[in-house]
């Protein structure tokens, strides 16, 4: 992959051309910006893929359906970009199986937005094919940034002087040369192109050159030159082409045959060639050519080519073309550019919605219209991540005639905004004022935004600005109920309301029959989109850990079948979470790596919640510890006061898993008193009661047990009751104890809660030893430490075999040998469990955003590390912990 970047007329187009003629024996692929496309959703992309089309049939399943969608092969919902991206990604990797594949991009600086950011997938996801991307650029944008670059130069000086001359037939004085090498840095293009047009007395004595201009502007001005010794008609037909964005030659022709051009040649003083394609010479002919005519003569060479275009097959380009030749307010051009960004939408282009509903917003003279237009725009603008275009677009409808629902729709998409931006302390209170303005006006909608102000307080947690958990759930409790049936998403909202309102034993009831909707098919898939992972929050509120399972488990099931991505970036936290809570370190890893790979794809500010646990469980601290304090860094920062209260959690559990419990104490304290509400509070009480009852401060430890009573007492969940036992045990210290830590074991026994069942072993065995019953506490030393050292609890089970050894046996430190699951990277981890689960090739690839033979790269190297040659071994190479969350 190379970005070759360099001003304009440098060389970058000649470059291109001539990789690509001199590539033997592979397949080319080309696609050009056309800066009067830019705001045409994937028209760059059309031009790249049409070669690849009759293929469609070759890729998965969502991956046609999406790129079928984009190109008007078939209805369908909008696609999520990305798998747009994976869909092309897959067309040149099959491609690519066949025969070597070359993708030149020039003119990048003027792709429409969609194209860019797909290409900028494609290009960081091509790993194994044999596949070379160049792309061509004056400068780069976000979409390539940090892509090899090359930078290109203007020639040395002589060359630069030789390449003048070839291009100036008589002889120049030595100090006008020397001036116009200079000042064209050696451009190549503007040696050639200066001096066309110019008398020898002009460049004898340097007077014909343009010293107060860029040189773009000054090349530009040599083709106007040229241009301007023209006739008339022909200047009028070079306009025509430079306003005609595809260079359809048939359109070109119609056009000027309604402004009474003849068109009886096929090329134009070498600017431009009329063949099976309309060529400039360089794109800077067109932008000169555009750009200096005035708005009378462009408005009519617009009306013109509107009239060309098939309203039926090309209605977008004809409505912009009408928008361009329009005067003033229009508003039946205003009613084709809403049409077509309703059509642009449809196809994923969301950019390209806002850019035509910004263009109607300029033609609508009636101030309501022009209002619910502008708000539509912003809608547009805030799905396709233009934060800059909704905010404008937001200020242009504030300005106008507004009701109070349209009032009320500002604040939404205001709130939205903040949100999406940055799951950040500001959002909380955004959404909170605008579900209470919708009260009135919509109260289904208003109770939407006052779930979403929930999850935006959840995120905030304690760093929540002018918005807490608390004063969202009042204001839910108080809000009008919705007169038809509630959805699971009302009982959802109105279980969490109480929780804050009333306490847990009215808000328990409720949580657990939202998530258990949420987990089976009680709830609609835009609900589980939309609030997923919310209702994992209230099963592990209710200490119910299999509607955690079943909620997050179905949220990354729809999200993964809908290519929702920035869904499935919160859902493979949670599911990476409940796997690792469950002791399946393999499964948690996969998803970790899952999630990092769709957090990198789609740039969600979702803070590594799935990795947390893991690491805390793992107990490793060169891991955790740079983890938890990257993550409390980046909570603090960016105002996700949870992520901070899940990352002080994680430390205690590394901590009290080291022995060192004076320093877990004030961490769990810190966990536990922050948002006391949340489940996560509870986890943390637990840590705080070991971490004071081993630090010899009972007083501490009795206030925590009788906090973590108060969230467990109303439950007859095994989670819960577990783990109130073993803490009851810890604190009892005496012979009452042992009752507790057999409660404990009870209650944990046969749940997924495998890490938690250690855990009671190992501090039911620490008592037994204390009390010098050695062989019994061997036998639960031991269930502990094979338990731990199976998950992989690198710090519980160190402080297992110290137990061990202290009762007289000898524990050698398990080691992995060669050819074991261990010496996988994280991603082959992922892809060896997804085949050994069955998915092929490009199945996996769908899952982690690499193409299929990306994956056979990997899965080559995986095969050698574990010693193994075929896919049917990997259920026996792999850890004995079948993923049961995978889902």
């Amino acid at each position: 992959m190379l970005v070759v970047r360099g001003e304009a007329g440098v060389g970058k187009t000649a470059l291109l051309t001539y990789a690509a003629e001199s590539a033997a024996d592979v397949s080319a692929l080309r696609a050009v910006g056309v800066q009067s496309e830019m705001e045409l959703a994937f028209a760059a992309l059309h031009q790249l893929c049409a070669p690849l089309l009759d293929r469609l049939d070759r890729i998965p399943e969502p991956q046609r359906r999406a790129l079928g969608t984009v190109f008007g092969l078939a209805p369908g919902p909008a696609p999520d970009r990305f798998m747009v991206g994976l869909a092309v990604l897959s067309l040149i990797s099959d491609l690519a199986g066949e025969r070597p594949v070359l993708v030149v991009v020039d003119d990048v600086q003027w792709l429409d937005t969609a194209t860019a950011q797909v290409l900028g997938f494609v290009a960081r996801r091509i790993g194994a094919e044999a596949v070379g991307l160049l792309f061509g650029a004056r400068e780069i944008g976000v979409e390539l940034y940090g892509l090899a670059e090359l930078q290109v130069e203007g020639l040395p000086a002589d060359e630069a002087h030789a390449l003048l001359g070839s291009a100036v037939e008589f002889l120049l004085d030595e100090p006008v040369r020397r001036r116009i090498v200079a000042e064209t840095g050696g451009n190549p293009l503007a040696l050639l192109e200066l001096p066309r047009g110019l008398t020898a007395t002009q460049l004898a004595a340097g007077f014909g050159l343009l010293g107060g201009q860029e040189l773009p502007g000054r090349i530009e001005q040599s083709f106007l030159r040229q241009a301007d010794t023209l006739p008339a008609p022909t200047r009028r037909l070079l306009l025509v082409a430079a306003a005609e964005p595809i260079g359809d030659p048939v359109l070109v022709r119609r056009a000027a045959d309604q402004l009474g051009i003849e068109v009886a040649f096929a090329e134009i003083d070498g600017l431009m060639s009329l063949g099976e394609r309309v060529t400039f010479r360089h794109p800077l002919v067109r932008s000169a050519l555009y750009g200096s005519a005035s708005e009378t003569e462009r408005r009519a060479v617009h009306l013109a080519l509107a009239g060309a275009t098939d309203s039926a097959t090309d209605p977008d380009r004809r409505a912009w073309h009408l928008a361009a030749a329009a005067t003033g307010p229009d508003e039946d051009v205003a009613l084709e550019l809403e049409r077509s960004a309703g059509r642009a939408q449809a196809r994923g282009g969301f950019a390209a919605a806002a850019a035509f509903l910004q263009r109607a917003v300029a033609l609508t003279r009636d101030p309501v219209r022009r209002t619910e237009r502008a708000l539509a725009g912003a809608q547009a603008s805030l799905q396709a991540g233009a934060f800059g275009t909704a905010w404008a677009l937001l200020a242009t409808a504030e300005a106008g005639k507004l009701d109070g629902l349209g009032r009320a729709r500002i604040d939404l998409l205001r709130a939205e905004a903040a949100y999406a931006q940055q799951r950040g302390g500001d959002a909380p209170g955004l959404l909170l004022r605008a579900a209470k303005t919708l009260e009135p006006l919509d109260v289904r909608l208003a109770r939407d935004t006052y779930l979403d102000a929930w999850s935006a307080a959840l995120f905030a947690g304690q760093l929540a600005t002018d918005a807490s958990l608390r004063e969202v759930s009042a204001a839910a409790e108080a809000a009008p109920r919705p007169e038809t049936p509630g959805r699971s998403s009302d009982v959802l909202l109105d279980g969490f309301a109480l929780l804050f309102a009333e306490g847990r034993p009215r808000a328990v009831p409720l949580l657990k029959q939202a998530a258990r909707a949420f987990g089976d098919q009680g709830a609609s898939v835009e609900e589980v989109l939309r609030w997923g992972w919310l209702a994992t929050a209230a099963a592990a509120t209710a200490w119910d850990f299999e509607a955690c399972l079943s909620t997050a488990s179905r949220q990354v099931e729809v999200a993964r079948g809908a290519g929702a991505l920035a869904v499935l970036a919160v859902g493979v936290n949670v599911l990476g979470q409940v796997a690792a809570m469950a002791g399946d370190f393999a499964e948690a890893t996969s998803l970790r790596a899952e999630a990092d790979a769709v957090r990198e794809a789609t740039g969600a500010h979702v803070l590594p919640y799935g990795g947390l646990v893991l690491a805390a469980l793992r107990g490793l601290p060169d891991e955790a510890l740079p983890l938890i304090d990257e993550t409390i860094e980046s909570a603090i920062a960016g105002g996700q006061g949870t992520a901070a209260q899940y990352a002080r959690w994680a430390r205690s559990v590394v901590l009290n898993g080291l022995g060192r419990h004076g320093e877990a104490l004030p961490w769990a304290v810190a966990a536990s008193e922050d948002t006391p509400e949340l489940f996560v509070s509870s986890w943390a009480l637990s840590e705080q009661i070991e971490a004071a009852v081993r630090s010899g401060r009972p007083r501490e430890a009795a206030a925590a047990l009788g906090l973590l009573q108060d969230k467990t007492l109303d439950t007859e969940e095994r989670w819960g009751r577990g783990i109130e036992a073993r803490a009851r045990g810890l604190l009892d210290g005496g012979p009452t104890a042992e009752g507790a830590y057999l409660e404990a074991i009870e209650h944990l026994t046969g749940t997924r809660l495998r890490p938690d069942l250690a855990r009671a072993h190992l501090l039911y065995g620490e008592w037994l030893r204390r009390r010098t019953r050695r062989g019994e506490a061997r036998a639960e030393l031991r269930a502990a430490y094979d338990l731990f050292a199976s998950i992989g609890m690198a710090a519980f089970a160190e402080r297992a075999r110290r137990e061990l050894q202290a009762t007289g046996e000898t524990v050698r430190r398990r080691t992995n040998g060669p050819g074991t699951s261990d010496e996988l990277t994280p991603q082959e981890l992922q892809i060896a469990l997804l085949v050994r689960d069955g998915l092929s090739n490009p199945e996996v690839g769908s899952r982690l955003f690499l193409s299929p033979r990306t994956v056979e790269w990997h899965l080559r190297k995986i095969f050698d590390k574990l010693a193994i040659s075929s896919r049917r071994q990997l259920r026996d190479a792999l850890p004995d912990a079948v993923s049961e969350a995978a889902g």
